[in-house]
């Protein structure tokens, strides 16, 4: 199976960023910035980095592991928290945006409050519940 990297990217505003996925036949949903770690990559961190680049056009600092889950392909997805200290989606590169059956990827900003990531059909699932712990223990600021 693949090895998976996503990362819950704070600001320095107390919000993340998300890819709401809009396809069709399907209710939106959203995703954090990641995916497959390649061959070429030199390890997961680089991998995530580098999908960081391609997705939000985005700079990351201070990766630190969060959680380690498996989806529900089996496939083991590592989350780490960081810093994004700049990014811009008009610049994004990924290979999954100029398909037009992927349907739509649209980045938002989410206040880091229980309310408005609670309210989020994030996937997986199991990393919401993650981030909302996290919120309500008061580490999820300390951890990037």
């Amino acid at each position: 199976m693949k090895e998976r990297v996503r990362a819950v990217l704070l600001t320095d505003r107390a919000t993340m960023l998300v890819i709401n996925r809009v396809r069709p036949g399907a209710a939106p949903y959203q995703v954090l910035v990641g995916g497959g770690v390649e061959e070429s990559d030199t390890g997961p961190e680089a991998a995530l980095l580098r999908e960081i680049r391609e997705e939000i056009a985005g700079v990351a600092a201070d990766l630190r592991p969060f959680r380690v889950l498996e989806n529900d392909r089996g496939e083991t997805e590592h989350f780490y928290t960081a810093r994004i200290t700049a990014w811009n989606f008009a610049d994004r590169s990924g290979p999954e945006f100029s398909r037009e059956d992927r349907g739509e990827y649209l980045l938002e900003e989410v206040p880091l409050t229980a309310a408005a990531v609670g309210a989020l059909n994030l996937m997986p699932p199991q990393i919401r519940t993650a981030l909302l712990d996290a919120l309500g223990e008061g580490t999820l600021f300390t951890a990037a």
